[in-house]
């Protein structure tokens, strides 16, 4: 069956049709994910980025295998790996919290510029097989990880307090929750005269849940606001 897609490999209007609408579906496909978790780079994005790969190539296999021009096939192709780089640089952000968010769509834009790549050179199975694959880790695995890190009980927490004595009774409540303190971070919140602001990663396997901890520090005398980032 995989040598009849021969025909649709040629570079004449049915193969670039073909090569098209494959870059069409897989890349919203992959795109589609993305906007249902609400993320910078969604349907339209991804669906964009792997036509432009796929006819990237297929210009590029057009010149050299239709108007003889004395060109490296792969050149283009490599440009539009570098050139997307831009794209994902633009969807990771970092959150007031120095937290990073984003990596994901960002990998996913660059595997997706990819999917285009083998579209636009011919290479239907590639494109399928990548397409499947993306899917699987994106909805699949996020769960399963998501199950991990629950079992895990891994949190970090955003306080702001107005005295010192309210961060050592933070980290007195840790202990007694049995949850383990990873990392803490202090600032001081600018505006607000006294106040300072705490990020604490806890983990905590088989101790107190997320809720317990958060609430636990929400009764702190002298704690202003508590919330997860």
């Amino acid at each position: 069956m995989l040598n009849g897609l021969h025909v649709l490999r040629q570079p004449d209007l049915l193969g670039m049709t073909v090569r098209v609408l494959l870059a069409l579906v897989c890349g919203g496909l992959i795109g589609i994910e993305r906007a249902n978790k609400r993320r910078p780079a969604g349907f339209r994005t991804h669906i964009l980025i792997c036509l432009g790969a796929a006819m990237t190539t297929a210009t590029s296999q057009y010149m050299y295998v239709v108007m003889r021009y004395p060109i490296s096939m792969s050149r283009m192709g490599a440009q539009v790996i570098a050139g997307v780089s831009f794209i994902g640089a633009g969807a990771i952000i970092m959150t007031k919290w120095r937290r990073v968010r984003g990596l994901t769509t960002a990998a996913g834009l660059w595997v997706v510029a990819i999917v285009g790549l083998c579209c636009g050179a011919g290479f239907y199975e590639g494109a399928v097989y990548a397409t499947f694959l993306v899917l699987v880790a994106e909805v699949f695995f996020a769960k399963l990880e998501y199950r991990l890190v629950r079992q895990d009980r891994e949190v970090n927490v955003f306080t702001e307090y107005t005295k010192p004595s309210c961060l050592e009774e933070m980290v007195s409540r840790c202990h007694i929750l049995g949850a383990k303190i990873v990392d803490v971070e202090i600032t001081k919140k600018s505006g607000e005269e006294g106040n300072s602001c705490a990020v604490l990663s806890l983990r905590s396997r088989q101790g107190a849940s997320r809720e317990d901890i958060l609430r636990e520090f929400a009764s702190i005398e002298g704690v202003i606001s508590v919330m997860e980032t």
